[in-house]
């Protein structure tokens, strides 16, 4: 199994690492996490476009989101946008959106009123497009919130880097 890490601002496409690390630039903003199947031409700087040029299907992919508090408004159109473009081209592809920096508390149900629009969306991404959003339980105890904290369509589970850890055993 090979496991493509690829990070990016808020405000960009999708850059390469490589672009990314020797520029300093603070990892806030998305990191995607691409599982894919065992094929010697994937590489660690694989991007959502040059993993829709391969011809095989990835056995899945994970959005691995660690961000402030704020940052929903922009990786959420993001996310939605490479989603749509990866199912356009493998409609059966399973994807999965985990959630377990600070951003996963603008996700707890007292957040609703205040953060109707993003609840609204995210919940449409898990119903509608069948999209699971996972949220750090181990996160939120730290933080002073229980599983029950969040509304019915995220999946609380008891920890995002075990999760992450489990899709990878997957393959």
């Amino acid at each position: 199994l090979t496991v493509n890490v690829i990070f990016a601002q808020e405000d960009s496409m999708l850059p390469n690492i490589q672009t990314l690390a020797p520029r300093q630039l603070p990892l806030i903003g998305l990191v995607v996490v691409l599982l894919l199947s065992n094929h010697p031409a994937w590489s660690q700087t694989t991007r959502v476009a040059d993993l829709l040029e391969r011809s095989e299907e990835p056995a899945g992919v994970v959005f691995e989101i660690m961000a402030a508090a704020d940052a929903w408004p922009g990786i959420l159109p993001e996310i939605r946008g490479q989603i749509e473009r990866l199912r356009a081209r493998w409609p059966a592809l399973e994807v999965v959106v985990v959630s377990h920096g600070g951003e996963q508390f603008s996700l707890t149900s007292d957040k609703s009123r205040t953060h109707g629009d993003l609840h609204a969306s995210l919940q449409s991404l898990v119903e509608a497009e069948g999209v699971p959003v996972q949220v750090c339980g181990a996160h939120a105890g730290w933080y002073g919130y229980e599983p029950e904290d969040y509304p019915a369509f995220i999946d609380v589970t008891p920890s995002g880097p075990a999760a992450i850890n489990d899709y990878r055993a997957l393959g």
